[in-house]
């Protein structure tokens, strides 16, 4: 008797597929026409044959200067939009000079502390011509913000610029950490950006619903679509308290997973989760606007798949991980560099990241026609049981009054810690394989270039926001600041006031102050 086999969800596998396990299954149903609902097979007509996949390779570290150079190189390397990181005190509203952002500087993506970081940023870039996603979340309006006050000094309409904020926040009470306030609170700052982008930003994407960060918490794939769909229906509903018709937000939403190695099952897990968003916008929210179905989605190779053991198998791990990103539909996409379980990536790993993905893109042919999977006796089985073990999720989650009440009770981060568990468990006993660390090791471990650190960036940084507070009007700030906190006391907007303020030359670390007087700090 052959052993029996399993995704990474628990699904059985079979060993081989029939026309039987379809039994009942109708194509016009499940399967459709690419760009049209269901969207099984991908949200547009022709997908890449018409419009490629955008490379998007994720970068930042240290200063906004060593940022604004590295871009430069992806672009002139043909990388096709620009995805920011930022260091934990800008994630966390901390100015670079606050006691709690020392040693952490610029370690972990770019430090922005102002309007002149910004500047520095983006210097030379046509802002008017690529489109930038930034992954941030507490503070995500500042940066946005930043962002378009830059482009407007730079003569672009705001009108025309596009790109992406992450702005998922209750992902972070149950996967990251990198919250500010509780997530009640949180929900208003998410639903003001809604309606502020709606009226000056419209091509700006207003969120990227992320389970990329679920599945790098230890979650299973069932688990990361399942989550992410009920943070998802969370935002929806809470915009549509807040005033927002569902076909004014919906097509302005995006979302953000995670790329692992069982091949097959990620495949079925995009499929899944772009046929259950169209259902739940046209089912629970009766969006007419066909843009407000569509599921339209980054996708980053997994960065807890990464080993610091043989660092090199990771260059197969991201092209596998690409590979299925890219058969699954992506609409863009970014490779993690091999050397990203040591350190930040080197300039040579990062490319060849890009390269890979160039490779898929031109070489290997699977752009050539839409969908090439799709009808495959043993994806479409697959795809379904992924779908019917995440609805299961749903169902739960919204008996126990929907996602923040379920994150609020624990639940989902109780469910995520056990997966991950099991998952380290399987490891540890052998039955599951990680090569080059528990079969195939290699007591000979090749030397590896590991990206530098610049001790004295923290210096450099921190020079800087200390210039800005030295050169600027503290009267007309303080009367900024103050406006800001007289909307976060009341129901106005806080996005035009707190634009003001940074204009003004206010701090991420000031802004954040005023917003935590007011709504109080998160305690898990």
């Amino acid at each position: 008797m052959s052993e029996q086999r399993r995704t990474d969800s628990g699904i059985e596998i079979r060993a081989v597929y029939r026309p039987g396990d379809l039994d009942g299954w109708d194509p016009s149903e499940r399967l459709g026409e690419p760009g049209e609902p269901p969207f099984t097979r991908g949200i547009h007509p022709t997908m890449y044959r018409g419009r490629p996949w955008t490379i998007r390779q994720y970068s930042g570290f240290g200063t906004a200067e060593a940022t604004n150079e590295r871009w430069k190189l992806l672009l002139a390397a043909g990388g096709t939009g620009l995805s920011c990181a930022f260091d934990l005190p800008t994630q966390m509203g901390y100015d670079s000079d606050h006691p709690r952002s020392e040693g952490e500087v610029g370690r972990v993506g770019v430090a922005i502390d102002s309007i002149d970081d910004m500047r520095v940023l983006l210097a030379g870039l046509p802002l008017d011509q690529i489109t930038t996603s930034m992954t941030i979340n507490a503070t995500a309006a500042i940066l946005l913000l930043l962002y378009q006050l830059v482009a407007e000094e730079q003569g672009v309409d705001p009108a025309h610029l596009g790109g992406t904020i992450q702005n998922d926040i209750l992902k972070e009470y149950v996967a990251r950490g990198t919250f500010i306030f509780p997530p009640r609170p949180s929900m208003r700052i998410v639903t003001d950006i809604f309606a502020y982008c709606r009226q000056h930003l419209p091509r700006w994407n207003t969120i990227s619903i992320s389970g990329y960060h679920i599945r790098e918490a230890g979650s299973t794939a069932v688990q990361e679509i399942a989550f992410t769909l009920a943070n998802a229906i969370a935002y929806v509903e809470a915009a549509i308290d807040a005033g927002l018709a569902v076909d004014e937000i919906g097509p302005r939403l995006s979302f953000f997973w995670n790329a692992h190695n069982n091949f097959f099952e990620e495949v079925a897990k995009y499929r899944a989760a772009r046929r259950m968003w169209a259902a739940i916008m046209a089912g629970r929210f009766g969006a007419r606007d066909r843009r407000s179905l569509v599921m339209r989605f980054h996708t980053q190779t997994g960065g807890s798949t990464l080993t610091a053991q043989q660092p090199d198998n990771n260059v197969a791990r991201v092209t596998l991980q690409s590979l299925a990103a890219v058969l699954g539909g992506t609409q863009s996409l970014h490779a993690n560099s091999f050397d990203e379980a040591l350190g930040l990536p080197t300039e040579r790993s990062a490319r060849i990241a890009l390269r890979t993905q160039q490779i898929i893109a031109h070489e290997s042919g699977v752009a050539d026609t839409v969908d090439p999977l799709g009808g495959s006796y043993f994806v479409e089985s697959l795809t379904d049981a992924v779908e019917v073990a995440a609805w299961d999720y749903l169902e739960r989650i919204d008996a126990m009054g929907g996602a923040v009440a379920a994150i609020e009770a624990g639940f989902i981060q109780d469910e995520i810690e056990q997966a991950a568990y099991d998952h380290t468990v399987a490891v540890d006993a052998g039955r599951k394989v990680v090569v080059g660390v528990n079969r195939f090791a290699d007591d000979r471990p090749a030397p590896v270039e590991v990206f530098p650190i610049d001790p004295a960036g923290q210096a450099h940084q921190v020079a800087r926001v200390r210039a800005t507070r030295a050169a600027r009007d503290a009267g007309a700030l303080d009367a900024a600041l103050a406006e800001l906190a007289v909307a976060a006391r009341g129901s106005a907007n806080l996005l035009p006031p707190m634009k003001e303020a940074l204009r003004r030359r206010g701090t991420l670390g000031e802004v954040s102050d005023v917003l935590r007087a007011e709504m109080g700090v998160h305690q898990p």
